[in-house]
């Protein structure tokens, strides 16, 4: 009866306060529900609360019963009286995001969700032949998109509108909501105190068909910001400070929020840009309190209508006083100083005064071969205008580009609205390339025919991730992140340890020119140029329309449902290989040129750990075939075991599977064979893709046990029927002469995750959902 009464009570409070938001008539920002949610859990846990917490706890499908135990409760979080769970999907991964929808027999999405063809555009020429070439070779899988989303009801934006992460800024982001989207850098949302979270794709799948999506509750690690930030430091030195105190996976399981009095020196796009790159080191997210300067950009693109609802539940849009962190760091802004991190790596991180001495007694090339900016991470006006500024210093004193200079919009709207502006001219007339709006070099979509593979070159970038072969599939590209205007600025000096701050460059005339500290606005003074050009809005009834696939296509293809478990209490393995080192996503399954596969599970699955080095010899792609003895590539050697029933792992160290969401990853190794992924520890989104489909991820209780593994082990994973939440896995481990040892193996799976196992995978039980409905 309470619950009944509850529930009238925010029907009314929801149909006074709810607002339609642009694009998404079904979508409502539910401030009033979320409120309530908010009050509600506080009285039940007698404690103020994060923003996080308000924001996770104010989308409870439960707020009354859900178990609230920080880092241990399992939350399930559901939209409900039309409340916004937006999903959004990039076109490399929407692919097998659809086929795996396609086939779970739903005739329409049940939440709002959006599709952003932003990665299969290569960065070879420039921004206008650059998108024709990509409309031309990816016509097939744009068409089969296309189709999918209006048969479906999911909204499209086609080549050229820009970078999903840009769009949900531009378009749809609000304070206080949560969004999932199957791309590891939805974090970017935190710009506008929003909680976005990246996931795989068949956690898409499961939001798109309206099922709650679960998430382990995060710990929270809190970041006071003091001071206010001047001269050459950006936002972007925040999150290359913080990525340097937490590594690559030290944000594992936590959202980082941030707040204190240097929160308002930062724009709205400049915390985008600190959230997107929380990605980096293994936040679930990031999360802002609501500022002045997202009312500002909300009511530039479109929103005021938002700003004035939110303008009653502020309480709601930051943290409570006195709330407790789980961990806390604390930056200084008026001392940060200009950071560059890399190569290699997000976290080897520099101040810029001590970065030379780094390269002095480094072997890295110190000649720079290429500069870029923009991206996703670093493309808004404030990012723009002030790179635009170095480059104006450097045309009145005379000087030329000494690294090629490649600019990359995050979107139309920011392009035109760049462009009306002249913030591109002088690059231009500078030499400088204007690159289409796209994902492009970031992610490993850009052609250097000048730079041969092997060769060793350095590279300097805003983008966010810069893992080996990241930029341009050369695994000697040696790539520096740091903010737009440093890389702007290291361009014309061509020389990697370069310090503006400090260092002059030599005029044409023999003089020294030393660049003053650059300037720009957060916001364009004439707004922004609003286009839906490239938008596409799906027809109210898709049911007539004709899927797009061709049965011999080589770029996408149906998918078929995995074998279940053949519930054995026993399983015996091959170790198909024992990972050396760091193994992300991107040694896992390749980008670049594998982009054009990522809709056909049997082609993109021949690049299987490619580029994953194996213990026993220091190469990539090189392992042997346990049945035969003899050498051969990663992908042959696994087919080799699946086609003769043995089933295989992979044994691996720390944060394997770190990097992009990339459901392929996970996809491959089982359609491979693979049965097991066994390392030291896991990234959250990867292990989660394991689980969907069907795949059991493993840790070792004790991780010194990674060296009692040997590539010509034998492996059997014991008691299988009798597996369960918290109960740890019986390994054994044979070796060549017999002998065995046992090792403890440790695992995350709910009772309800355990169900994607024993079905072959979470698509199999959705589809078994969905049949007896």
């Amino acid at each position: 009866m309470l619950r009944r009464a509850q529930n009238s009570l925010l029907r009314r409070q929801f149909a006074t306060t709810a607002f339609s938001a642009p694009l998404e008539a079904r979508a409502h920002i539910p401030y009033a529900r979320v409120s309530q949610n908010i009050a509600t859990v506080r009285k039940r846990l007698g404690r103020p609360l994060t923003l996080s917490e308000k924001i996770l706890y104010g989308h409870l499908e439960d707020p009354l019963e859900q178990e609230l135990i920080r880092g241990q409760s399992q939350l399930r979080l559901r939209p409900v009286l039309h409340v916004v769970l937006t999903f959004v999907i990039p076109d490399a991964n929407a692919q097998m995001a659809l086929l795996q929808f396609m086939s779970a027999g739903l005739k329409k999405v049940r939440t709002p969700t959006s599709v952003h063809t932003d990665h299969l555009i290569t960065a070879r020429s420039g921004a206008a032949q650059d998108l024709a070439d990509a409309i031309s070779v990816n016509k097939e899988v744009y068409d089969f998109l296309e189709s999918a989303c209006a048969k479906y009801g999911i909204a499209f934006w086609k080549p050229g509108a820009g970078i999903l992460h840009q769009l949900i800024f531009e378009q749809y982001a609000y304070p206080g909501g949560l969004m999932v989207g199957s791309d590891s850098h939805t974090p970017n949302a935190a710009g506008l105190g929003m909680l976005g979270i990246g996931v795989g794709g068949m956690e898409a799948v499961d939001v798109m068909a309206g099922l709650p999506y679960e998430l382990k509750n995060p710990n929270v690690i809190g970041v006071k910001l003091t001071g206010t930030m001047k001269g050459w430091t950006t936002p972007k030195d925040v999150i290359l400070k913080v990525a340097s105190l937490l590594t690559v996976k030290g944000g594992t399981g936590n959202i980082i929020e941030y707040f204190g009095p240097g929160v308002e020196s930062i724009s709205s796009t400049g915390m985008a840009t600190i959230g997107n790159m929380g990605a980096e080191v293994g936040a679930t997210c990031t999360i802002f309190p609501y500022t002045k300067s997202m009312g500002t950009f909300l009511s530039l693109t479109d929103r005021t209508q938002t700003v004035e609802a939110l303008q009653a539940y502020l309480g709601d849009l930051r943290a409570d006083e006195h709330a407790e962190y789980d961990q806390l760091l604390e930056i200084d802004l008026d001392t940060l100083e200009p950071h560059i991190n890399g190569p290699f790596t997000p976290d080897l991180s520099f101040p810029i005064s001590k970065f030379r001495e780094a390269v002095d007694t480094s072997s890295w090339p110190t000649t720079i071969s290429a500069a870029l900016i923009g991206s996703c991470t670093n493309s808004s006006y404030e990012d723009l205008s002030r790179a635009a500024s170095i480059v104006r210093q450097a045309r009145e004193a005379n000087l030329e580009l000494k690294s090629k200079l490649f600019v990359a919009p995050g979107s139309e709207e920011i392009r035109a609205t760049a462009d009306r502006d002249g913030l591109f001219d002088q690059a231009e007339e500078a030499g400088g390339t204007l690159l289409a709006n796209a994902c492009g070099a970031c992610v490993g979509q850009w052609e250097r025919p000048e730079m041969k593979r092997g060769q060793a070159n350095s590279i300097v970038s805003s983008f966010n991730r810069n893992f080996v072969g990241r930029q341009d599939g050369n695994p000697a590209t040696h790539s520096f992140v740091a903010s737009p205007e440093l890389v702007t600025a290291m361009s014309y000096s061509g020389v990697l340890g370069f310090n503006p701050m400090t260092d002059s460059i030599t005029r044409p005339d023999g003089t020294q020119f030393k660049f003053q500290p650059p300037v720009g606005d957060d916001f364009p003074s004439k707004g922004y140029v609003r286009t839906l050009e490239y938008y596409g809005a799906p027809p109210e009834n898709g049911d007539a329309v004709e899927l797009k696939v061709s049965p011999t296509s080589e770029r996408v293809q149906l998918i078929k449902p995995f074998d279940k478990w053949d519930g054995k209490d026993e399983k015996e393995m091959k170790v198909l290989i024992k990972v050396q080192g760091k193994c992300t996503t991107d040694h896992i399954s390749a980008a670049g040129p594998w982009y054009k596969y990522r809709g056909h599970l049997e082609n993109i699955s021949q690049n299987l750990l490619i580029g994953a080095i194996n213990s026993e010899n220091g190469k990539a792609n090189s392992v042997k075939n346990q049945l035969t003895g003899e050498w051969d590539t990663v992908p042959s050697t696994a087919a080799s075991y699946r086609d003769q029933g043995v089933r295989w792992a992979v044994v691996a160290g720390e944060n394997y599977g770190e990097g992009s969401s990339r459901e392929v990853a996970a996809l491959s190794p089982r359609f491979m064979g693979g049965f097991a992924i066994i390392a030291k520890s896991l990234a959250r989104i990867h292990e989660m893709n394991l689980k969907k489909q069907g795949l059991l991820p493993l840790t070792f209780a004790d991780a010194d046990d990674y060296d009692m593994i040997s590539p010509e082990d034998t492996l059997t994973l014991q008691g299988l029927q009798s597996l369960a939440p918290g109960r740890p896995v019986s390994l054994l481990v044979t070796k060549p002469d017999g002998k065995t040892i046992d090792v403890m193996l440790r695992h995350t799976f709910t009772e309800g995750q355990l169900r994607w196992f024993r079905a072959g995978s979470a698509l199999n039980t959705l589809r078994e959902t969905e049949a007896e409905a």
